[in-house]
């Protein structure tokens, strides 16, 4: 279930709330992993910015969509949904659990 914390600039929500906003589509996937985890496997379309270079390539975040962040368990993401945050962005989901719980319900990933 989605929860909103008023002293976060993002939403928290689980890996089934993440693949049905996936499957309506006209969302930004962003993997906050370093490169070589995303090789090994990540949610299909998404993108690899690794959270410590949110800030550098902000130029590649969506500013017209919902930005959901993964990584692998759910802590990075959320300090890449911080960092974007304080560009200004307001549309913006960490998924809790990440690649671990996404993998442990069996959805998609792509190599």
């Amino acid at each position: 279930m989605a929860v909103k914390n008023e002293l976060e600039p993002f939403t928290r929500i689980d890996v089934h709330e993440a693949h049905e906003m996936i499957e309506e589509g006209d969302v930004q996937v962003v993997d906050t992993r370093e490169p070589y985890e995303h090789a090994e496997g990540h949610v299909p379309g998404s993108l690899n910015i690794p959270h410590m270079a949110t800030l550098p390539r902000a130029g590649e975040l969506a500013t017209d969509r919902p930005i959901l962040f993964i990584c692998k368990s759910g802590q990075r993401s959320a300090v890449a949904a911080e960092f974007a945050a304080t560009m200004g962005l307001t549309d913006l989901y960490n998924v809790e659990g990440g690649h671990d719980d996404w993998r442990e319900a069996g959805y998609p990933m792509e190599l």
